[in-house]
């Protein structure tokens, strides 16, 4: 009978081991910083990426979502009228019914949308942004759980996605 409750006990900390490592985890600290590139080449030029403002998402697939504000002052004001920002999936992503395949995108909050567009600053996917006036602390770039999904927030606007 000892032997059998020692068993079961061992099986159920290993359970409980996988069910932790299979879950979907928003990285912070250390992880965040070994995940998010510190520099980022968006429309043919390379820009520090703003680590402090940056993202990350890990899936329970081990597939990372990657997000995070670049510094576009040596752009043209065309492009830094739309691009904030890097943006990498290793999963496909729903916006709003949209899909984002995998890759690695620029993006940017701009008059009530979100938008992605490709290396080459070529618009890809354009979604609207929802405003979230409960928000007491906003700041540049933030991604939260959201039901099933996520919000990445640019101040108090945010765009919801679902990862595969």
């Amino acid at each position: 009978m000892t032997n059998t409750r020692s068993m079961l006990a061992g099986l159920a900390v290993v359970l409980a081991l996988f069910c932790v490592q299979a879950t979907a985890q928003i990285l912070s600290g250390d992880a965040l910083k070994k995940a998010v590139p510190t520099t980022y080449f968006f429309a043919g030029q390379s820009a520090a990426v703003q680590v402090r403002n940056s993202v990350a998402l890990k899936s329970a697939s081990g597939h990372f979502v990657l997000a995070g504000l670049v510094d576009t002052s040596g752009y043209s004001t065309a492009i830094q009228e739309k691009y904030q920002g890097f943006f990498i999936t290793e999963t496909k992503l729903t916006f709003d019914g949209a899909t984002l395949e995998p890759g690695e995108y620029g993006f940017g909050f701009k008059s009530g949308k979100f938008l992605v567009m490709n290396v080459a600053s070529t618009d890809l996917l354009s979604v609207a942004t929802m405003s979230d006036e409960q928000l007491k602390h906003a700041v540049p770039l933030k991604l939260e759980k959201d039901g099933d999904g996520y919000r990445l927030y640019a101040g108090k606007n945010y765009v919801a996605f679902k990862a595969e």
